[in-house]
């Protein structure tokens, strides 16, 4: 299989971290740098770091409530607090995406590229959900335009659905990742967004987790997360005319 993919599902990253790894030379197979699309075995001697790649380790999969403050990332080169060193897990684990660095909630880790590449992957339309709340209440005109699409970052953005308005504070529902994107919807129409927090990710639901605090998934949890990665490409328009899985 070529080398991201078996990078990926031995836990060491994900694919598009195991390119940027091979970009930067980190991996090396029978002893010589390796390059993107080479094809590798269980034979092969590889080495990340110079650490070899060893048989996959035990999946594991964790929901964190993220606090403010605290930057999305698993690389060492960022001096600020990182939610790797926040959570300290004993065994290797990456973030499944990003919440920037404001923004609370949750967010999955996990040892599993590629359970990592499909939930981020955009064409699988994943939801997920957040409360917003803005400096003034939206007013309904705008929330029909913004459910709708927006124009930013030189596209225009998916139908979302927002629910439970409640003065300055409503939930949303988009299927994209786009950066900033909700900061960003709201600040087309001349809002500033007071906090963002996630509450849903496809059927993991953040609940009573407490701020700061991390659990493993059920196994219902992982089960039917596992289902929704593993259906691809099936789009289709609800009633309220957003595309889902």
């Amino acid at each position: 299989m070529r080398i991201n993919k078996y990078l990926s599902q031995h836990g060491i990253c994900s694919r598009r971290e195991a390119d940027r790894m091979l970009d930067a030379g980190d991996v090396t197979v029978n002893g010589k740098p390796a390059s993107k699309g080479i094809m590798v075995s269980d034979g092969d001697e590889i080495c990340v770091k110079g650490v070899p790649v060893g048989a996959s380790p035990a999946e594991i999969v964790i929901a964190f409530h993220k606090p403010a403050g605290i930057v999305c990332t698993s690389s060492k080169k960022d001096k600020a607090d990182t939610i790797i060193d926040y959570i300290n897990f004993p065994e290797r684990i990456y973030p499944v995406g990003r919440l920037d660095k404001q923004s609370t909630g949750l967010i999955l880790l996990t040892n599993n590229g590629q359970m990592t590449d499909d939930i981020l992957r955009g064409s699988n339309y994943h939801e997920k959900e957040y409360v917003v709340t803005l400096d003034r209440e939206m007013t309904p005109s705008v929330c029909q335009a913004m459910e709708e699409g927006v124009p930013i970052l030189d596209t225009m953005t998916r139908p979302c659905v927002i629910t439970n308005r409640n003065g300055k504070s409503f939930h949303i529902t988009i299927t994209q990742g786009l950066n900033r994107q909700i900061r960003r919807m709201c600040e087309y129409f001349g809002y500033r967004v007071r906090r963002l927090k996630r509450i849903r990710i496809m059927n993991i639901e953040l609940g009573d987790l407490e701020e700061g605090r991390w659990r493993y998934l059920t196994e219902e949890e992982l089960f039917v997360l596992k289902e929704e990665c593993s259906r691809k490409g099936h789009i289709k328009k609800t009633k309220n005319g957003v595309e889902q899985q």
